[in-house]
């Protein structure tokens, strides 16, 4: 190819431009985005909602793209090993993440990350939420509202616990944030997952959990647990005749676990635009809003820009709580 840098002697510079603009314009195009798989993280195990939303969402926005996304699940470190290997991918498109209030959760939890979720990371959008349920043992205890709960708690300082999947677990910060604002005092109960958490509360060795509704809602309608407040601001589509916290004595609280998809920072805008629309679309399909009902789960869905305030309102918050609670990673 004939180049300014390097020309043939005597070819003069006007005509060694137009032979490089016309070898330029000849040379194939770059293909269009995307031109192979994308790789979607998943850094928590298999099988529960975030695996679920990324699985429904990817197999719908692979129809649209013309290309497969191939989930990858990359446990460890509440969420941090699969949020580092992003964060160093490269910034092509390729390889994105889902995550979920841990984006928020984890710079004040751990002492140190080796990621920075600002910095690293570029917003797509929201995806969904997935709201966590007061629950407790049916045989156990007779209570059945958030006053009932609260007074029991009041008249028997420490005597009640409450079950988490672990310690930063929005399962856990729920608990913490409702001692916090109805100033009660309960006793919080570490376990390493929701299934064993789950199982002590079936066997009546703790007294609550403020677990999601994907895997409470079974042991609901079999009348095992009793649903007493949902955490989110508004009433779920999947316990619709269930309160919130919120209208049920404790005004102002608000636990909405949420579900967002990012990409390595400095990833193409026109590449982020591409798969933000893939998702919203697909977020609209009755199909995938239907799968996603199964397991409580209520699209969401924004803009690049709304994710990144988002994520910005929501570290403040659980930053706060997590220093005042002085809470600490497991």
């Amino acid at each position: 190819m004939i180049t300014l840098l390097q020309r043939p002697a005597g070819l003069p510079a006007a005509l060694a431009l137009t032979a490089a603009l016309l070898c330029s314009a000849a040379a194939p195009a770059h293909a269009a985005y995307p031109d192979h798989p994308i790789r979607w993280v998943v850094p928590f195990p298999a099988g529960g909602a975030m695996d679920n939303i990324a699985r429904t969402l990817g197999e719908e926005m692979s129809k649209t793209l013309g290309q497969s996304i191939v989930v990858e699940n990359r446990p460890g470190a509440g969420g941090n090993i699969g949020a580092e290997l992003v964060a160093r991918a490269p910034a092509d498109g390729y390889t994105l993440i889902i995550v979920a209030n841990g984006m928020a959760v984890n710079p004040a939890l751990y002492g140190k990350l080796n990621y920075d979720p600002v910095k690293d990371f570029a917003p797509v959008s929201l995806l969904a939420v997935v709201p966590n349920v007061l629950v407790t043992n049916k045989a156990r205890n007779p209570q059945k509202t958030v006053a009932e709960v609260i007074a029991s708690a009041k008249n028997k300082p420490g005597k009640y616990t409450y079950a988490s999947a672990g310690n930063g677990t929005s399962i856990h910060l729920a608990g913490e944030l409702f001692t916090s604002m109805a100033k009660v005092d309960m006793l919080h109960i570490p376990y390493k997952g929701s299934g064993p958490a789950m199982t002590d509360l079936l066997g009546g060795q703790v007294d609550y959990m403020f677990d999601s509704i994907t895997s409470a809602k079974p042991h609901i309608d079999s009348g095992k647990l009793t649903a007493i407040a949902v955490t989110t601001s508004k009433r779920s589509s999947a316990l619709p005749n269930v309160p919130t916290v919120a209208e049920a004595g404790v005004p102002g609280y608000d636990l909405s676990p949420w579900f967002a998809a990012f990409v390595p920072a400095r990833t193409p805008p026109a590449v982020v635009e591409t798969l933000n629309k893939a998702m919203l679309d697909a977020l609209k399909k009755p199909a995938v809003q239907q799968r996603l009902a199964g397991i409580g789960a209520e699209p969401i869905g924004s803009s690049p820009a709304q994710l990144k305030d988002h994520l910005a309102r929501e570290t403040v918050k659980w930053g706060a709580l997590i220093r005042e609670r002085g809470i600490h990673a497991d």
